[in-house]
This record gives C-alpha cells, sequence and structure tokens, in this order.
C-alpha cells in the first residue's frame, strides 16, 4: 500500500511540473507557461516498494478558460535507465532524498500498474493518505475481453498530439502474441468519452471493424470552481493493437504516388463505414432531428464561412453561393440524428490482414467541448469528413508534384466510397445531396482556417475544393 510521508519538496511538483508540461505536444496552450493549480491526485503501488506512482489533476488557470490535465508521474530514487526524454526534473524529498521524476507513460512500472488496473487486477490508492483505498477511481474490464493477459513489455507511441498512449507487448495463456495499446488522456472534461463509449458499444455488440475493448478507467475529481458538483469522466482505456498495420492515408498516398487506381479499396472503406453507421443506430439511441438543431448546425456552418473569409478574404466573392448552399440544406429532408465517429478521415482507419478496414478513434474533433461531442449528429458528417481526405490525399501528391494533377484519382476514389456505402446501407447519400454538398463544403472552410493559420502552403487544397463544391451545388441543386 502506497505510504505518504509528511514531508517538504524543493521545488514543489507544481514548479516541477510547470516548465516541462509547456513543452509537451498535449498542453493545449501554446508559448506560455500554465499556471497550475492542483485539484486532488491519486496513487498506485509498485509492487516492488521502489517506484513512487502518482497521478496529479491539475488544472491550468493561465488562460481566458480553465483546462483541467492529467499528469501521471513516477519517482525514484535514481535515474530511470533509457528514461531521458521522459525525464520531468528532480526535487529533494526531506525524508527520502534527491528523486528522480519521470513522466508516467514512459515508465514501466507506471505503465505495468496502468494495465493490472485496467483489468482489475491492481487497487487505486489515495494520494493524501497512507494505505488507502481510493473509491473515486474506477476501473472497468470490458466484458468483451475475456483474455488472460501477460505483460512482457511497454512503450509509448510517438507523434501524439492530444493524449499519450502506451503500447503494451503482450501474450495470452498459451503464449501466443496479444498486442494492446491504452490511451491515457491528457486534457480531462465532464462527461463519458465517446472514443470509450462509442467504440465500447461497437466491441460488445461483437463488431469487427472495430478494436476489442479491453478495459478503462474512469474518476471524480474535484471541480475547478469549488461548490460545484465533482466532475466525473474517462482517465484512460485499453484496446487490442495492430502492429506492423499502416492507416489508410499512408496506403492511399503510396495509390496516389503509384497512379494506382484506388476504387476497390476506396468502395470496401465505403461499405465498413455503412456497416458501422448501421450498427451504431442499432445499439445506441438516434432521435428525431429538431427544427433547433437544424438551426444550430446552420449556425455553425455559417460561422466557418466567416472564420474562413476572415483568413481568405478572397472567399467573400462567394459569400451569396455558400449561403445558397447552406439554405437548400436547412429546407432538405434531414435523417435521424445517431452516434457517428466525428473527426472520420483516412488517418482514422487502419487496414488489418483478414478483417479487413478497422475505423478508429472515435473521440471527435478533440478541440470541441465534451458536451458537444457526446451528442447524436448525421451520418452524412463523416461521410463528407472521408470525401474530403481523399481529395487532401491527391492535393498532398499535387503538392510534391507542381503541374501535375490526381483530380481523376480523387473523383474515382470518392464515388467508390459513396457507392460501397450506399450498396451497404440501402441508401444512397448522394440522394441527399443538399446535405452532402453542404457539409463537404463546410468541412472544407474549417480546412481553410487550418492552412491559412498553420500551413499556408496547403491552402489551395481546400480553396479549390470550395469552387469546386459550389460548382457541384449549381449543377447538383437546380
Amino acid at each position: 500500500m502506497a505510504e505518504i510521508h509528511d514531508a517538504t519538496l524543493s521545488p514543489t511538483k507544481l514548479e516541477l511540473v510547470g516548465p516541462w508540461m509547456a513543452r509537451q505536444r498535449w498542453y493545449a496552450a501554446k508559448g506560455r507557461l500554465p499556471v497550475l493549480r492542483k485539484l486532488w491526485s491519486w496513487r498506485l503501488d509498485d509492487p516492488a516498494g521502489q517506484v513512487g506512482i502518482e497521478t496529479l489533476i491539475v488544472v491550468d488557470e493561465g488562460g481566458p478558460q480553465p483546462v483541467v490535465y492529467q499528469v501521471p508521474l513516477t519517482y525514484r530514487g535514481a535515474p530511470l535507465e533509457g528514461g531521458q526524454q521522459a525525464f520531468v526534473g528532480t526535487m529533494e524529498h526531506s525524508v527520502l532524498g534527491p528523486r528522480w521524476v519521470y513522466d508516467g507513460p514512459h515508465d514501466p512500472v507506471y505503465a505495468a500498474q496502468l494495465l493490472a488496473l485496467v483489468l482489475e487486477q491492481a487497487i487505486p490508492q489515495a494520494g493524501s493518505e497512507s494505505d488507502t483505498v481510493e473509491p473515486d477511481v474506477v476501473p472497468r474490464r470490458h466484458p468483451s475481453w475475456t483474455t488472460e493477459t501477460a505483460l512482457r513489455s511497454s512503450k509509448v507511441l510517438s507523434g501524439e498530439q492530444s493524449n499519450t498512449s502506451i503500447v503494451f507487448d503482450c501474450t495470452d495463456s498459451d503464449g501466443a502474441a496479444k498486442p494492446l495499446i491504452c490511451k491515457v488522456f491528457r486534457m480531462l472534461q465532464s462527461g463519458e468519452n465517446p472514443d470509450v463509449t462509442v467504440q465500447g458499444a461497437l466491441s460488445e455488440a461483437g463488431s469487427s471493424r472495430v478494436p476489442t475493448m479491453v478495459g478503462t478507467v474512469s474518476a471524480a475529481w474535484p471541480a475547478v470552481t469549488g461548490g460545484d458538483e465533482p466532475s466525473r469522466g474517462h482517465l484512460a482505456f485499453a484496446q487490442e493493437f495492430f502492429p506492423g498495420t499502416e492507416d489508410a492515408w499512408r496506403v492511399a498516398l503510396r495509390a496516389v504516388g503509384a497512379h494506382e487506381d484506388f476504387a476497390e479499396p476506396a468502395r470496401q472503406l465505403g461499405a465498413a463505414t455503412a456497416e458501422v453507421h448501421k450498427r451504431l443506430a442499432e445499439i445506441l439511441p438516434t432521435e428525431a432531428v429538431s427544427a433547433e438543431a437544424i438551426a444550430t448546425v446552420a449556425a455553425g456552418m455559417r460561422a466557418r464561412y466567416v472564420a474562413a473569409a476572415s483568413e481568405v478574404p478572397a472567399l467573400a466573392a462567394y459569400e451569396h453561393r455558400i449561403a445558397d448552399v447552406v439554405d437548400r440544406a436547412v429546407n432538405a429532408s434531414w435523417p435521424a440524428l445517431q452516434r457517428i465517429h466525428g473527426d472520420y478521415h483516412l488517418g482514422q482507419v487502419l487496414k488489418v490482414d483478414g478483417r479487413g478496414w478497422v475505423l478508429l478513434d472515435f473521440e471527435g474533433e478533440p478541440l470541441r467541448p465534451l458536451s458537444e461531442r457526446m451528442l447524436p449528429d448525421l451520418a452524412v458528417r463523416d461521410i463528407a469528413g472521408m470525401l474530403r481526405s481523399f481529395d487532401y490525399a491527391a492535393g498532398s501528391w499535387e503538392q510534391s508534384h507542381p503541374g501535375g494533377s490526381a483530380r481523376d484519382w480523387a473523383e474515382s476514389a470518392q464515388r467508390a466510397f459513396l457507392d460501397g456505402y450506399a450498396a451497404e446501407s440501402g441508401r444512397d447519400p448522394r440522394a441527399d445531396a443538399a446535405l452532402l454538398i453542404a457539409f463537404q463544403l463546410d468541412k472544407a472552410l474549417y480546412e481553410v482556417v487550418y492552412e491559412a493559420r498553420n500551413r499556408p502552403t496547403w491552402l489551395t487544397i481546400p480553396t479549390a475544393a470550395v469552387v469546386r463544391l459550389l460548382d457541384d451545388a449549381r449543377k447538383d441543386l437546380t
């Protein structure tokens, strides 16, 4: 059981964590130091009794809105071999002496105990009282995971922006490889994370189009504002992992670069997408669309046009045509709202031997409030996102081959995707042309803002798409 010493620390944990946190990719406020306040903490035990394991829940109050972060740490009496990239700093503990502090997910002791917790084989401990179980941390092994699991090693997946994922090299009771991956959420919001609830529901329903869920860790932590009800949400979740697989973005880029037709893979991806949408509508609640919901979606589309035009003033020439596309969508027939992926593109899909296309990351757009990402939406939003992703694959090739065109490749892939979706779902998305064009246009306007602010050399991809989609609207909606 974790022993908590009555000790002084120099520097304090928050003084140590702040400057380190500012350098992390998952820290949302770039270019400034966080202003941290500790809300709460909890611990895990090291079975060997050598490493302290603590997860801090802190709030950054240095920006216009407070943001809550999860910061797992390990405390060691000597440096962790090979742990330099995860090194947070050193502090002097008045009882234990010098302590080397590391980012928990990179420490094999933390990783092993987190997996044990997910599998309900470890007991969370209070962060401020020795030998005390922490009831506000709740692990749940998912009912779809029945495999006996033994851990051999772990490593952190590189390149993630918003969270931290740990890859576990595991075996089952027969010694067969059973690799797993556990996502540790960094930015915390109150409410159920759709990456857990949506994917978990599909996994429990036996869908082969998502990784099998292994388990989750959720918690209740003090609200940012004193007197409010505690916040409750997910801290981490684990699922099966597919090493050596490629995402659809890489597969598509290789195809466009080799001038290979992508129609058949795109058709299969369309069918897989429709299969997932159909299953989600069966196992999770749907709701009839309301005038209020339509107005909210339309307001978002108009706001994205305003933001895009402020970045690229030339778009103002298309203001009336864009408004007409939105108005036509508002007046169209809308299907029921349902749970969807929410941030769907080629990078969110894996090509897995024996299973075909497997969908990942149902978290939705990470920068949207969790309360919005939990709501039912239109399936056409996912369809539009994937159509735009095919355009981006073609545009990426064109960026590196000035004067070349991959337009025929993109349009062939887009048609095949819609054909596959229609065959599986029983309804062709092109039958709802007003909605399909409006949601693609909305996505392209979102991309305009992103590229203008982050990658201006790619700005021609979404701006050209805006013009193309408006021309399509003129043909298809008249």
